[in-house]
């Protein structure tokens, strides 16, 4: 792992909300901290309403976690484009992130938070 990410349980329950909607609920999900940078949340699979979420074509690189493919979010009102990523197979270390979705909060439409 490197020293400068870390991954542990994300103490309480954490909700998705998209376009005023609840896209997901868990207990379960993992906080990742990355040097200074606001921690991210990644949510299980089976905590999200997948239904909600088309897998796009963009992907991208991170030479600490590995190669990410995105998700795009329909709402009742609009398409969401890439606001969900997911490593499903991550490089050696962040093996707990295999298959679990965190979503873009710099978009005003997603809400990621502790309930």
């Amino acid at each position: 792992m490197v020293d400068h990410i870390k991954i542990r349980k994300a103490d309480g329950t954490w909700v998705v909300r998209a376009g005023g909607a609840v896209l997901a609920e868990s207990r379960n999900a993992l906080e990742l901290t990355d040097g200074e940078q606001a921690p991210v949340i990644y949510f299980p699979r089976e905590d999200i309403a997948m239904a909600f979420l088309d897998a796009s074509e963009q992907s991208g690189h991170c030479p600490h976690m590995g190669d990410a493919h995105y998700f795009s979010i329909q709402t009742k009102n609009q398409t969401l484009s890439n606001a969900a990523w997911s490593y499903q197979s991550p490089i050696e270390g962040m093996e707990p992130l295999k298959d679990l979705i965190a979503f873009h909060t710099s978009n005003p439409d997603v809400a990621v938070e502790r309930v």
